[in-house]
């Protein structure tokens, strides 16, 4: 899974780029990055969901910090595709929401990186999921039910890395 792995690479490398803002969170962040699509790994779907998947599997294999599971269960607004594919319960249940400023910041991250770990704009990637999707597949569906916190998340971000470049809190 080269291309997988590039994009991962690239969320990292985002999340990094993001110390300023998040300071001791920053670690937290950079390793809910490297971690955001191990539910795509072929021996651990489970629901075919791998946001899901790899939250589970972080908890119950590796029985990983609650943060770290949240963020991977939650990224990129995951609550949307969730409903689409009937499993709106076992997340919401397994996994609480984390709090707004990771889960905006690894959400930045994610969309903000193509599939080949190229930086995109928020809207350059939004375009990219739907043209490899097509408007018919449920991840389309998720995406476009998701647009609103997705670029929501991109703006509280982009906002506070401009406040600390200008010596604001941060």
């Amino acid at each position: 899974m080269p291309r997988r792995w590039a994009h991962t690479q690239g969320v990292a490398a985002r999340a990094v780029s993001l110390a300023p803002v998040l300071g001791d969170e920053a670690d937290t962040l950079i390793a809910a990055a490297y971690l955001h699509d191990i539910g795509y790994a072929l021996d651990l779907v489970e629901t075919g969901f791998h946001p899901l998947d790899g939250a589970r599997y972080l908890r119950d294999v590796h029985q990983a910090d609650d943060t770290l599971c949240r963020l991977v269960a939650h990224h990129s607004c995951a609550v949307n595709e969730a409903l689409e594919r009937s499993l709106f319960t076992e997340l919401t249940r397994e996994f609480d929401e984390e709090r707004p400023e990771l889960a905006q910041a690894l959400t930045y991250c994610d969309m903000t990186t193509g599939p080949d770990g190229r930086h995109l704009d928020v809207a350059e990637r939004l375009a990219e999921i739907h043209s490899r999707y097509g408007p018919d597949h449920l991840v389309s569906r998720s995406i476009t039910a998701s647009t609103p916190c997705i670029l929501s998340a991109v703006r509280a971000v982009e906002a506070a890395l401009t406040d600390v470049r200008q010596g604001g809190a941060g």
